[in-house]
């Protein structure tokens, strides 16, 4: 079969290797569509090292090809969807039901090989059934989605509140889309017009700064204050709105950490204590429920996460397809087998 392997930032080969086989537990996928995550995005540059040339991605759709021993339940040709984050079900965190951050946690992409090829094996209860009312554009937005919906669930804000989402790449635009249909009023904040476009057309409402940091935080802490903001979710995942999402936080507020920035931030102790904000992490989804509803959401017309999608390359363009992704003006590529 064809992989992509990232043998060295910006160096991904597409190289033959054997099929991979089950083992007991695991089913075979034969992929057809895979998403570009901005976590590919970041291995590809090499803002994050991998220990050894490694196929990566890890959105992946396609069609159970072959089912190893042990599994039952699941058949030939069913259509699935990966959940690509495995949990070891042993340790202090996932036997406390924190399963996300499991530190012996498999990861698709990136400790094991991942979704940019033609085939990848996966343990069976991390292949979820994709119902036939859901398509294959729906179906490959869903591993992202879920992390939208978790980041949601994560927070005190119920339907009907006001929040903040500072960022529109593909999961804060799919956090937008989530929160709108589920009743939410969304103020968004972005640099790219054309993604806070998209926001706006979903019916999002525009909170524009511009300047230094602070202010930009004087902007949006006056717009937040004023229509009762009462979370914040930072999803653009960079210092500095990481740094502005703790300084112009309203008070009493939640800030949901969502962005993946692995640099120093700053906040003001004062100002989080006196004020009763609290910031809250969200990281990936918890197993099994997360994907299980986000599902049963898409399956029942209420969201449509396939929206997002701005443009497909077929597997043999994955590298300039990394390329045009790594600009930052696409809100979702996906890739084609």
């Amino acid at each position: 079969m064809k992989g992509a392997f990232l043998v060295n930032p910006n160096d991904i080969r597409l190289l033959e290797q054997e099929v991979p086989e089950p083992k007991y537990g695991e089913i075979r996928i034969k992929l057809n569509q895979i998403g570009i995550c901005g976590s590919d995005v970041h291995l590809f540059l090499g803002h994050r090292k991998l220990d050894k040339a490694t196929i990566i991605g890890h959105e992946g759709v396609g069609i159970i090809d072959k089912i190893g021993e042990g599994v039952e339940g699941r058949n030939i040709g069913e259509k699935v969807v990966i959940e690509p984050n495995f949990p070891c079900f042993k340790c202090k965190h996932c036997m406390s039901g924190h399963g996300n951050i499991c530190i012996n946690k498999r990861i698709l992409g990136i400790n094991e090989a991942g979704c940019f090829a033609e085939y990848v094996v996966i343990p069976a209860n991390f292949g979820w059934e994709i119902p036939s009312e859901i398509s294959d554009a729906d179906a490959v937005t869903i591993e992202p989605t879920a992390v939208a919906y978790h980041a949601l669930m994560t927070s005190k804000a119920k339907p009907g509140d006001t929040i903040a989402i500072l960022g529109s790449g593909a999961i804060g635009l799919l956090l937008t889309h989530l929160a709108l249909r589920l009743g939410y009023k969304v103020f968004v904040t972005e640099i790219n017009q054309e993604k806070l476009n998209k926001a706006v057309e979903m019916g999002a409402i525009p909170a524009v700064a511009t300047g230094n940091l602070e202010e930009q935080s004087q902007v949006l802490e006056k717009i937040w204050l004023e229509n009762d903001v009462c979370a914040v979710f930072e999803c653009a995942g960079s210092p500095f709105t990481a740094s502005l999402a703790t300084d112009a936080a309203p008070r009493g507020s939640e800030i949901v950490l969502v962005g993946l920035s692995e640099k120093n931030a700053t906040f003001r102790p004062l100002k989080i204590a006196r004020e009763g904000i609290t910031i809250v992490p969200s990281i990936i989804y918890d197993h099994p429920f997360d994907f299980k509803r986000v599902i049963q959401l898409i399956a029942s017309k209420i969201i449509q996460p396939s929206m997002i999608i701005s443009s497909y390359e077929p597997l043999s363009n994955i590298s300039a397809a990394l390329e045009r992704a790594a600009q930052g003006n696409e809100s979702k590529i996906v890739i084609t087998v």
